[in-house]
């Protein structure tokens, strides 16, 4: 019974309309490897540019923790020098 079914759609449904739909099929396929292909690519790129990030931030941190520190031996001089200059006044003066 079931071959007598499959026989009668096959009389029904012409080859060139199964062949459309092959086709139809195959391309389906292709696109969704593509799409696969593509979300994998995307995934690659989302977690290279997390681990770029994260570098830019350790680097960021860094600078920053240099420039304070910078700050503080430029505070640390000029403190030096007002005192040197201080100094060379007073003596200056007493002259």
């Amino acid at each position: 019974m079931a071959l007598n079914a499959v026989e009668t759609v096959a009389d029904q449904v012409p080859a060139d309309h199964f062949q459309a739909l092959e086709e139809k099929v195959y391309r389906t396929i292709e696109m969704y490897k593509a799409a696969r292909q593509a979300q994998a690519s995307a995934q690659n790129d989302a977690q290279r540019l997390r681990h770029q990030l994260h570098d830019r931030e350790e680097e960021l941190d860094a600078l920053r923790r240099e420039t304070v520190q910078l700050k503080k031996e430029r505070e640390e001089i000029r403190a030096r020098v007002e005192k040197m200059l201080a100094q060379i006044e007073s003596i200056a003066e007493a002259s």
